[in-house]
């Protein structure tokens, strides 16, 4: 693996529209890329971690945390010691740990990041807790336990904890003025 991106953020922030814009970025310079969305579909921590997400209560919370942090493992493993794959781009990765309780997240966070591969182009998309209950209200989809007013203002808050050393971009803006900053810094380390 030549080149890691991670980018991660809030429900609704735009982290799978990123991904999708900078893999097309680098396809367009010929390179070849590997997207890991996760929790993944494809296997069946990625499964279990989605199902979670979808119930309530403490259980179901520290279940979809566990399986989401085995899900983002097995994708480690797979893509970025592969010499075979040349730039990996993970939506979500190592700040799910914000999620467990207060008590054990910023050990865990620098655990995690100790031995898990960071990289100089992880970015934290920072949205504000209005614009993303906007956007996840304007998706077709189930609502997960964190998409709500209350959740979202807490883990912003709480992020601020964890991404000390990631590049945090300003969210609310359009995909295409996020995207330029993100592929800006990502080419510059190329």
């Amino acid at each position: 693996m030549n080149k890691f991106i991670v980018i991660d953020g809030l429900d609704g922030s735009g982290k799978d529209t990123q991904v999708n814009l900078i893999a097309e970025a680098y396809q367009k310079k010929g390179r070849d890329v590997t997207i890991r969305s996760h929790p993944c579909s494809d296997n069946k921590f990625g499964r279990k971690s989605k199902q979670a997400l979808l119930k309530t209560g403490k259980l179901n919370h520290i279940k979809a945390t566990i399986y989401f942090g085995l899900d983002a493992i097995r994708s480690v493993h797979m893509y970025y010691y592969n010499s075979d794959v040349d730039v990996v781009i993970f939506s979500r990765y190592i700040l799910a740990v914000m999620y467990l309780p207060d008590i054990v997240n910023t050990i865990t966070y620098k655990i995690v990041s100790f031995i898990l591969p960071t990289s100089d182009c992880m970015f934290f998309l920072d949205i504000t807790p209005e614009e993303s209950l906007r956007r996840i209200g304007s998706r077709d989809e189930e609502t997960e336990m964190f998409e709500n007013i209350e959740s979202l203002r807490e883990n912003r808050q709480r992020s601020q904890k964890f991404t000390y050393n990631w590049n945090v971009v300003p969210a609310d803006d359009a995909p295409d003025v996020i995207s330029q900053k993100i592929i800006d810094k990502c080419f510059s380390t190329d």
